[in-house]
């Protein structure tokens, strides 16, 4: 599959303007679904960039960070609601838990003590647990969206802690090898960008150091490149249960706080952040390092994705990586047709009680089908659609859509006939004269 030539154009030249008014040296665009690389758009020449070329991710490394956490939890390892102290015994901050602080709603100040940590050789985990004071804590949990490079490395202490292996063997250990990201790693593996600052004046290009962050690697670290990027969006879309169920991963990218009050155009989940683009909502995370800055953008539903690199602060803040990666995931999306609907089957017909519950049913004058999907049912309705599946007799539970979590009991007559479904307290009748 390709993009069309005109959308292909476009994105070439959003890729081209960027790298010349951002003045970095070289940037990397690429264009991704279903965990391949759909179009590349490189430019500037130092490097001349091409889909494995390695660039520092910053903090789309945490995205992988919360993938380690909620893998242990799945495991029963961990629970999201721990405290911290229950894993770092005695943490003057012990007080918040790992939920908070994978979505940057604990209160944590944004940075440990110290020399800025993203260009200076990181110390151990009890150099970070040493500095981690109660004046850390800027603010009651929930209060408002703080977001926290400390939170992170405060994790994979937890993680390292629990399992008994480093971060960064965790990492390569549980995600990267199951994926096959073999071009994603701590330290740089050639070809890779050098990261630069450039002169405001002059425009000449002072590189950068690459420091090994050590405790806050888990904020920050990893290097990657365009290829295996597109594998990492194809896994937030398209989740690989070998890694983590699609039910965790939905976990992780709906929201948990909302980072900005006034339009509400950006928010954080367990780990990935949030954007919302005019009625789309896209997953993923900006990231930078001294000399680099990367921005990843999914849109789920869909299983594209773009991923943005440059190799200077050019393209930082205002209008920058962001903007430029949410602008032309939107527009791929709003230039290229839909993917084809998968043709329709006939399903195999219902079988023992859902042959009994499938058909129309009405509550309070609205009619609904329920029909068979597998071995589901799916209940659609006037702005409804619901999912059940069967717990055991006369139960059944929504798992997805509009009354997800909520039970369906089947209600039968004295002689064993199905009468009603009760949903959540609102019964519904095969009568359609039923109003209660």
């Amino acid at each position: 599959m390709t993009l069309l030539p005109e959308t292909t154009r476009r994105v070439d030249e959003i890729a081209a303007r960027a790298q010349a008014r951002g003045r970095v040296p070289s940037l990397a665009l690429a264009v991704l679904r279903d965990r391949a690389v759909l179009h590349f758009a490189g430019a500037g020449d130092s490097p001349r960039p091409d889909p494995e070329t390695q660039y520092r991710l910053g903090s789309i490394t945490k995205t992988i960070t919360a993938t380690l956490v909620l893998q242990l939890r799945d495991e029963g390892l961990l629970a999201l609601d721990d405290r911290l102290d229950r894993h770092l015994p005695g943490t003057p901050a012990g007080g918040v838990t790992l939920r908070q602080l994978l979505g940057h709603v604990s209160g944590l100040q944004r940075e440990p003590d110290g020399p800025w940590w993203e260009r200076n050789p990181g110390g151990d985990v009890g150099q970070l647990l040493a500095g981690l004071t109660g004046e850390k804590l800027a603010g009651p949990p929930f209060r408002r969206y703080r977001y926290s490079n400390l939170g992170y490395g405060l994790l994979g202490a937890v993680l390292a802690r629990i399992t008994g292996r480093s971060w960064a063997e965790l990492v390569t250990r549980r995600v990267l090898g199951p994926l096959g990201m073999t071009r994603t790693s701590y330290l740089p593996a050639e070809p890779y960008a050098r990261g630069y600052v450039v002169h405001p004046l002059g425009g000449t290009l002072h590189e950068e150091p690459r420091p090994d962050s050590g405790a806050m690697a888990p904020a920050g670290q990893l290097w990657s490149t365009a290829t295996d990027m597109a594998t990492w969006a194809g896994f937030l879309a398209d989740p690989a249960p070998a890694v983590l169920a699609r039910e965790t991963v939905d976990e992780m990218c709906a929201p948990v706080a909302i980072a900005d009050l006034e339009s509400w155009t950006s928010g954080h989940g367990l780990g990935p952040q949030l954007f919302r683009v005019g009625e789309r909502v896209y997953v993923g995370h900006g990231g930078s390092m001294p000399g680099y800055v990367a921005h990843l953008a999914v849109h789920r539903r869909s299983r594209t994705g773009v991923v943005v690199f440059a190799n200077a602060y050019g393209l930082s803040g205002a209008e920058g990586i962001k903007d430029l990666s949410l602008r032309t995931l939107t527009t791929v999306l709003d230039s290229e047709p839909p993917a084809a609907a998968p043709a329709w089957r006939p399903p195999a017909p219902p079988t023992g009680e859902a042959a009994e519950i499938c058909g129309r049913w009405w509550w309070m004058g609205r009619e609904y089908d329920i029909a068979p999907d597998g071995a589901d049912l799916v209940m659609t309705g006037p702005g409804h659609r619901t999912v059940f599946r069967r717990e055991g007799p006369g139960r059944w539970r929504g798992v997805d859509g509009n009354n997800e979590g909520e039970i369906l009991a089947v209600l039968r007559t004295a002689d064993g006939r199905v009468d009603n479904i009760d949903i959540a307290t609102f019964v519904h009748s095969r009568n359609p004269h039923h109003l209660a």
